[in-house]
Order: C-alpha cells, then sequence, then structure tokens
C-alpha cells in the first residue's frame, strides 16, 4: 500500500510555493507600475478678465459742408468796378462783396453792391474786376462754418438704435492726431427704397474752423457705450454665439466655463455673464485642454 503522505506537499514545500507566487504577483505589480504614464502637464498662455470701456461702432466716411452756404448772384448786369472781400474774409450780413457798373442805358451812374444774405465767410469769390457779369453770373460763395455737417446713409436695420443727440467722432487726414465730436442732428422719416438706408446729418462743433467744407472725413457712429464692463480677448473664445466657451485657469488646473458675450470692439468682448475681473483665461494652447487639466503658464 503506497504511502498517502508523499501524495502531499510538506510545510517546506507549502512556503516555498507562496514565496515563488509573491515573487511573480509582486513582479507583475511593479511592471505595471512602471507602465502608468504621468499625468501630463499641458502649457497656456492666458489673459486677465479686465475693466475697459467699449462701444458698438458703425465706420463711414462722407465730406464735410458746412452748416449754412450760399451763392451769390448779382441783382443788375454790369460790369465789376470793385472788390471788396477776398475768399477767406469774414463778412456779415448785409455787406458788400463787390461793386458793379450797371451797364444799362440812360441811367446815372451809381455803382450797385452786391451783399451777403448771411454771416459767415467767404468760401471764393468767382470774379475779378473789370469782368463783365449778368444777373445768372455766381459772384462768391458765401459759407457759415461755426458749425459743420457731414450726411450719411445708414442701413434701416439701425434704426430702432438711432435717435437725435447719439455720438460721433470724426477724423480728417488734416490732424491726424485730434478727433472731433459731432452728434446726430437730423434722421430722415423716409428710408431710401433704392438702398434700404436712413439719410442722417452729423452736426460738429468748429470754433476754430479747423473743418473745412470739402473735407474727406471718417465717422465713428456710437451706437452703444458701456463704462468699466469686464471685456475678454477674442482668442480665448470656443464656440459661437450663443454657445461660446472659456478655459479658466483656477489653482494650476483648467475649467471649462459657458459666457454670455455683449458687443465687441477691436479685439475685445465685452462679458455679460461667466466671468469676473482679474480671471486668468486661456488665449493659446485650448486645443489639447480638457476638463481640470493640469496646466503651466507660459509668460
Amino acid at each position: 500500500m503506497k504511502d498517502t503522505k508523499s501524495q502531499f506537499p510538506n510545510s517546506k514545500q507549502i512556503i516555498i510555493i507562496f514565496f515563488l507566487v509573491g515573487l511573480i504577483l509582486g513582479g507583475c505589480q511593479s511592471r505595471q507600475t512602471e507602465r502608468l504614464p504621468e499625468k501630463e502637464t499641458i502649457p497656456v498662455k492666458v489673459a486677465k478678465v479686465k475693466l475697459e470701456d467699449i462701444q458698438e461702432v458703425l465706420e463711414y466716411t462722407g465730406d464735410i459742408k458746412a452748416e449754412e452756404e450760399a451763392i451769390i448772384y448779382p441783382k443788375v448786369s454790369g460790369k465789376i468796378i470793385e472788390k471788396v472781400k477776398e475768399d477767406g474774409s469774414f463778412i456779415k450780413k448785409g455787406e458788400v462783396i463787390v461793386y458793379i457798373d450797371r451797364d444799362e442805358v440812360g441811367l446815372k451812374f451809381e455803382r450797385a453792391p452786391v451783399e451777403s444774405p448771411l454771416e459767415g465767410v467767404v468760401g471764393r469769390v468767382y470774379v475779378d474786376i473789370g469782368q463783365n457779369v449778368g444777373v445768372h453770373s455766381p459772384i462768391a460763395l458765401i459759407v457759415k462754418m461755426d458749425k459743420v455737417k457731414v450726411n450719411l446713409e445708414i442701413p434701416e436695420k439701425y434704426l430702432s438704435q438711432l435717435h437725435l443727440g447719439l455720438k460721433a467722432k470724426i477724423k480728417v487726414d488734416a490732424y491726424p492726431n485730434e478727433e472731433f465730436l459731432g452728434r446726430i442732428s437730423k434722421i430722415s422719416p423716409v428710408i431710401e427704397l433704392a438702398t434700404r438706408t436712413i439719410p442722417v446729418e452729423i452736426m460738429v462743433d468748429n470754433p476754430d474752423y479747423k473743418l473745412k467744407p470739402g473735407m474727406f472725413a471718417r465717422v465713428s457712429l456710437i451706437l452703444q457705450e458701456y463704462k468699466k464692463v469686464p471685456v475678454v480677448l477674442k482668442e480665448a473664445l470656443i464656440g459661437k454665439k450663443p454657445d461660446v466657451f472659456v478655459y479658466v485657469i483656477e489653482n494650476k488646473k483648467a475649467f471649462l466655463k459657458k459666457i454670455n458675450l455683449g458687443i465687441s470692439q477691436g479685439p475685445y468682448y465685452q462679458i455679460k455673464e461667466g466671468l469676473k475681473e482679474n480671471d486668468l483665461v486661456v488665449v493659446m494652447g485650448q486645443q489639447r485642454l480638457y476638463e481640470e487639466a493640469d496646466v503651466i503658464i507660459e509668460e
């Protein structure tokens, strides 16, 4: 009869078996640990949300015109015998510009004056001494320049935002570092059918006569204006309205936040909801980010 004890391992053999199993399992665990990759830290560039004045602006070009102007014609025909005013002269209402020697036969010689119907500046004298003129001959252009105006045509979709007194900024090439403030003084009650636009008039104070009739003007019509509101750079935005998001950095981690945008000006967008002053938003490197990703901020 066989010895049954020889069929089972003795205590020494059991200890050796457990030791070998432990070594094998320990080796597998260490290899698995070695294979686990470290969590990636993603480099990003950020910008702070800041408070700025921001405006919704329509850009136009136009020609500057005098507030009032008049081309003067003589009441009689004859020869110019005296010029009283020259180009650029100031003139009062009723002052004489030139005198005419009437050429009507049988009349006693008497100088006929040509007078200005308004106060302003002599923009141009069209005649010289000795020149014969008739009642249809233009004598001079008189302009009133204390204020000047620019006429624009605004698309009808902006009608609800237009009102008298709405501000406009005027720039001209002659004074590249200066900005002149104007306001809407007239809004046509009728829309132009051919262009679907609204004729408006911008009036600008011109006490120094720097703005001359005929100048080319660039006009920025300010539809809306907000003071000291949070703004964010365009580069930070992900998606399109109304689903717009940004990544905000908190404690070196990235968090995706939905925001509500307002108006834009240049590279900035107004933030209505979702961000506050000094929040750090990612402006470069968003493509690799995900919720709670570890980040390193690059200068």
